[in-house]
Formats: C-alpha cells, sequence, structure tokens
C-alpha cells in the first residue's frame, strides 16, 4: 500500500493507494476508510489494482511531487531575483495564492516557511530559509518515475527537469567553482539582464506560469499511470486516483478536483492539455507563462521545469514536428527507412549517393 502525507497525515489522516488482491483490500476496506484523510468526496483511499499497482502509483504521485516542489521553487526564485520581492513579500503571495486556483498544501506551507524567522540569528532579521544549504535530498521515487517513463515511452520532462535540478543542486562545490570561473571570464555574476516590471503585474503572471506548468506535470503523471495499467492489465481509474489525492498526501490541490472531472467526462482521455476546460485555461495563460520564461532566459535564471512545461505544451499541440528531418538522418546513416505522409509502406533511400548527383544544387 503506498502512503503519502508525512507527519501531518500520519496523525490526521494520509491518502492510502492499496493494491494486491481485492479480497485482502476489503476484509480490511472498514479500517482504511476510518483511518485515511476524509474530504466532501469521502476517504481518500480506495483500491487502486493488482500487484503492485499501489506502490506504483504511490511512486508517480511522488514524481508529480517532485515536479510541483521545483516549479514553486522557480516561482520563488524569479520573484527574489527579477522582482526583488522580500521573504515577507513572497510569503503574502503564496497565502494569496492559496486562496485561489493554486490552492494546494505545497503552496500552504510554502507561506509559512516564508514568515518563519532564524532562530539562531540574533538579530532576528534574517529568514531561516535564506540560511538553508542550497542542496535538494531525495530517495529515489522521482528517478524511479522517470525511468518507468523512459521504459514506456511516455514524455515526462517537467518530472525529469526537476529529477535533474536535484542532481544539479548536489553539485554545490562544483557550482560554486564554476560560478568564479566564468565570471573571470566576464560572466555577470547578478542578473544579465535588468527586467524593469511592475511587482503586481510579475506576480500575477508568475501566478499563471506555475498554475499551466503544474498542469502539464500532472498530465505527465497519469499518463504514465495510465501507459502501465495498459501494460500490466491494472485498470486504473485515473478519476478516483484524482479523488483520493484531494486530502492527506503531499500534492493535494483545489484543482485535483477538476482533473477527476476531466477524467470522468472522459476516462480515455489522451492528455489533460486537451481537456475542454484545462485546454481553455491553458490558451489563456500561455501569454504569461511565455513571458515568464523568456525574461527568465534574458536574465540568467533557470527555470527548467517552467521551461520543460512549456516545451511539453508546444511540443504537443504541433501537428508537424522537424522529426521527419531525425528519421531520415536515421535512414541515411543507419537504413533504418521511413514513413512517407503521401502514401504508405515503408522507405529507403541511398541519400548520400543522390546528392552528389544533384551536385548540391537545393530541391
Amino acid at each position: 500500500m503506498g502512503v503519502s502525507g508525512g507527519e501531518e497525515g500520519a496523525r490526521n489522516g494520509p491518502s492510502l493507494m492499496p493494491g494486491g488482491h481485492v479480497d485482502a483490500y476489503n476484509n480490511i476496506r472498514d479500517i482504511l476508510e476510518k483511518a485515511a484523510a476524509q474530504t466532501e468526496d469521502g476517504a481518500c483511499v480506495t483500491f487502486v489494482g493488482p500487484g503492485g499497482a499501489g506502490n506504483f502509483v504511490k511512486m508517480v504521485h511522488n514524481g508529480i511531487e517532485y515536479g510541483d516542489m521545483q516549479l514553486i521553487a522557480e516561482a520563488y526564485d524569479v520573484l527574489r531575483r527579477v522582482g526583488g520581492l522580500s521573504n515577507s513579500e513572497i510569503a503574502d503571495v503564496f497565502a494569496e495564492w492559496n486562496r485561489g486556483e493554486l490552492e494546494s498544501f505545497l503552496v500552504e506551507i510554502t507561506a509559512d516557511i516564508f514568515r518563519v524567522a532564524d532562530p539562531l540569528d540574533g538579530s532576528g532579521g534574517g529568514g531561516l530559509v535564506d540560511k538553508i544549504l542550497d542542496k535538494t535530498g531525495m530517495k529515489g521515487t522521482g528517478k524511479w518515475t522517470v525511468q518507468q517513463a523512459a521504459e514506456l515511452a511516455i514524455a515526462a520532462p517537467t518530472i525529469a527537469a526537476s529529477l535533474d535540478g536535484r542532481y544539479l543542486s548536489g553539485l554545490k562545490d562544483e557550482r560554486v567553482a564554476a560560478a568564479g570561473v566564468l565570471e573571470a571570464e566576464g560572466m555577470p555574476s547578478g542578473l544579465l539582464e535588468t527586467i524593469n516590471v511592475d511587482k503586481k503585474m510579475l506576480v500575477d503572471r508568475v501566478r499563471q506560469a506555475l498554475y499551466a506548468s503544474k498542469i502539464c506535470s500532472y498530465a505527465q503523471g497519469m499518463n504514465l499511470l495510465r501507459a502501465k495499467s495498459v501494460e500490466k492489465g491494472w485498470n486504473l481509474n485515473l478519476a478516483e486516483l484524482a479523488r483520493i489525492w484531494k486530502g492527506g498526501c503531499i500534492i493535494r490541490a483545489k484543482f485535483l478536483d477538476r482533473i477527476k472531472k476531466a477524467y470522468d467526462r472522459n476516462p480515455e482521455l489522451a492528455n489533460l492539455i486537451v481537456d475542454r476546460e484545462f485546454a481553455r485555461e491553458m490558451v489563456q495563460r500561455q501569454n504569461a507563462w511565455r513571458w515568464v520564461v523568456a525574461r527568465a532566459v534574458e536574465a540568467g535564471i533557470s527555470t527548467p521545469g517552467m521551461s520543460a512545461s512549456l516545451s511539453y505544451f508546444d511540443t504537443y499541440r504541433c501537428s508537424r514536428l522537424p522529426a521527419n528531418l531525425i528519421q531520415a538522418q536515421r535512414d541515411l546513416f543507419g537504413a533504418h527507412t521511413y514513413e512517407r505522409i503521401d502514401r504508405p509502406g515503408s522507405f529507403h533511400t541511398e541519400w548520400t549517393k543522390l546528392a552528389r548527383k544533384s551536385n548540391g544544387a537545393a530541391i
């Protein structure tokens, strides 16, 4: 059984994700329903599926959690470095966000974190978060999620970017040394470009970018769950999984109710991005999202999660990708063949021979 909720969940009820044999679940169902977190939709527990389905679902939950936390950290970094917001202002921003569409456990606790002063600072003026070493720990579930995504050929770039972010954070000494070497060669130590923007406007655009990016992270996790369900014959109910994540667990969030409704409307939904309601929201927020990522790039601020989410969105919505060139390259050096858009079948071309015959003339 997968369990999520941390120490608060242990005291007040977690989200429970049991797998195995349904008869075994039914034997203890009453106990689990009373032990689990409670929401208006009932206890945050359900029989997930046979075999290791429960533990797999918990693993992917953690992968989504990795993405969520990375995106929140990037939002904080942009607010701090571009907007110059203080810890107190950032706390107020996250508290305000937690009263709207971004309402979630992780946004709520982020507001709390920025209100805590360093108890070891005699002056009482420093925030504890500023004294924490910028190296993120991990226990492996994010790595396993990315490994499974690769095994099943499911694109999960937001989750993968969050994992890479943790790996790079662990290279603290190397990063400090690299900053010194590059600064000696002329790289500015601060922002590459000063972004003049009204704080209120910045906060609103970062909010929209965070929301749109989070949708991509959840979409990737849900697609991975569905792919594994098909492979294993688990028959996972994605709407029901969204329901039991609404309370108790680390990724509990207001919009999980809307994710549940999206899969209720269409259990075979190819991607959350193409659910009509989420599609409308993505389109409405894309300009702000692009603005935040572009300004971060110009300023030299790393936003791997938001950038990966935006690239995922743009790639998924593109009806014609440059993959035709890659397939031509594969056919040239490895005779891997290719398909055509105008007729059925597999084809192979002697590209180098034909190119030389053309005498360099473009077609």
